[in-house]
């Protein structure tokens, strides 16, 4: 090609591009489509506007744009919404439009292929596992009965926290160890995290299973948002990991369902240690023999997985960053020793009853779920059909974000946003926050968990507030840098003192296992 040519290619591809990105900007307009960034490139869109934490990035967006901003990522189309009063028009009038969620490749690999509750799209296999998770499992007369679970594995941590005390505890790998044990005993009824594990080589393959899930769940892939890439090869490599994890994992999940109905053909056994309370297995697989369609094993196998997933990060992640703001806050802390002692009393340890009369705790926990929301951005949804918001045209298939952790930290729906201040929440219920407080999302697509949660934080949280004397390791405040991953961890593990008051003296002298519940 003569040196003419070369030129006029090179002067034509920007002229190309110019126009491109021109002619897309007026379309955009002419369309009633929400607010977009200027300019948005061939083939990557607005892809190259995004830094982590994406959730801080996108406030910044919103503020230069507005509460609802229009993105094009890849080849998807994206709704950005930052406002409570926008978010309530998604999740309530336009709920049904936005009930579904996009395919992406942690949803084919890790959600049984867009089918477990979480990434399936709305439908009557939706509304059926949400049943299932409702009605069946997270009820609270089911929760009431497992109760003594969460009760003997917070025990246990005490105990063990005793041993230590006035030694620097990595607390992340506590609470990592609580919370895992504590669902894995309501499950399945065994224990794989600390010492006392009930069977050690599946204990071992768990936990290298969910630490390589974790891992694998963070990564990002260029190929959810630009499918030439996936075409050309680019992420086979971590499909394959996902694959393969997914594929032991479900190994696993199969193995505990099968020990579960050989111990439902013979007698009893000590194998498993609540025998005394039907496991979440148990009962699933009481319902399998009524219903085998509604309750065949892969649909267990996917529940089973999705609460372990939901009910550990999330809880062992608030649970870190409410005890290292209370470390960075000891009038705070001692604040909630005093309602604790004066509600309570001296003589038992704190019950999950207690909670709803325990005010400044639960404002400790709300203002730890508005300052540092364990999913800042919640599970994407998408739209089924065209619809408005705020006024704009959402074309179908758009993806949606709300950006709750922008929504729970804008100077202008809260008073000092970043100041950790419990206070805020006297003497009112978090429904009459609705949108402006929505840290486990809201509407059908809402976290049915949320109860099980509030349940396990506030016991955990309240019996180390009401057994210890806690500080820091040294003068510096807690490192209170937010980490980069999908939930929202510390960038540094908390380590504590602790030292036990005096009615821990009192109670490990009662019995030798300590106090009943």
């Amino acid at each position: 090609m003569n040196p003419m040519a070369m030129g006029a290619i090179f002067l034509y591809i920007p002229l190309f591009l110019a126009l491109y990105i021109l002619t897309d900007h007026f379309l955009h307009n002419i369309r009633n489509l929400p607010p977009t960034p200027f300019p948005s490139l061939p083939i990557l869109g607005h892809l190259h506007l995004l830094n982590k934490p994406i959730y801080r990035t996108l406030y910044n967006i919103s503020n230069r744009y507005g509460p609802v901003v229009f993105l094009r990522l890849g080849s998807r189309s994206v709704l950005i919404v930052s406002s409570p009063s926008l978010a309530e028009e998604c999740l309530t009038k336009n709920d049904i439009v936005f009930a579904n969620r996009p395919r992406l490749l942690i949803s084919k690999c890790f959600g049984y292929n867009s089918t477990n509750m979480i990434w399936s799209s709305y439908g009557n296999h939706w509304r059926n596992l949400r049943r299932i998770c409702t009605v069946e499992i997270l009820s609270t007369h089911r929760l009431h009965m497992l109760s003594i679970v969460r009760f003997e594995e917070v025990w246990s941590l005490i105990q063990r926290l005793v041993k230590c005390e006035n030694e620097i505890v990595n607390m992340k790998h506590a609470f990592f160890d609580l919370t895992f044990n504590l669902m894995l005993r309501m499950i399945v009824g065994k224990r794989f995290y600390g010492d006392d594990v009930d069977d050690v080589d599946e204990a071992k393959l768990f936990r290298e299973l969910q630490a390589e899930s974790i891992q694998l769940s963070g990564k990002s892939y260029i190929g959810d948002f630009i499918p030439l890439m996936a075409w050309l090869g680019f992420g086979s490599t971590l499909e394959k990991e996902m694959m393969d994890c997914q594929n032991r994992r479900d190994a696993l999940m199969q193995s505990l369902i099968e020990q579960h109905r050989e111990r439902r053909t013979t007698k009893f056994d000590d194998s498993f240690r609540d025998g005394r309370k039907k496991t979440m297995i148990e009962v699933l697989l009481d319902l399998q023999e009524s219903e085998p369609e509604q309750y065949n094993d892969e649909t267990i196998r996917a529940l089973i997985l999705l609460m372990l997933a939901a009910g550990t990060e999330t809880s062992g992640s608030i649970m870190e960053w409410a005890l290292s703001l209370l470390l960075n806050h000891p009038q705070i802390l001692k604040k909630a020793q005093t309602e604790i002692d004066n509600q309570v009393g001296h003589q038992r340890l704190i019950d999950e009853s207690d909670i709803a009369h325990l005010p400044y705790l639960r404002g400790i926990i709300n203002e730890t779920l508005r300052m540092y929301p364990p999913a800042p951005l919640l599970a994407p949804h998408e739209s089924s059909e065209d619809c408005f918001v705020g006024g704009y045209r959402i074309p179908r298939g758009t993806m949606l974000y709300i950006n709750i952790w922008a929504i729970q930290n804008h100077p202008g729906i809260w008073a000092h946003p970043r100041k950790f201040d419990p206070d805020r929440f006297n003497q009112l219920d978090t429904e009459n926050y609705k949108f402006n407080l929505m840290p486990f999302g809201l509407g059908r697509r809402g976290c049915p968990g949320e109860g099980l949660g509030l349940r396990m934080i506030g016991l955990v949280l309240g019996s180390l507030i009401q057994c210890f004397d806690w500080e820091r390791p040294s003068d510096e405040l807690v490192d209170m840098t937010e980490g980069i991953a999908v939930i929202m961890p510390k960038a540094h593990h908390l380590h504590a003192k602790c030292r036990p008051r005096p009615i821990i003296v009192n109670l490990l002298s009662q019995t030798k296992s300590g106090p009943t519940h």
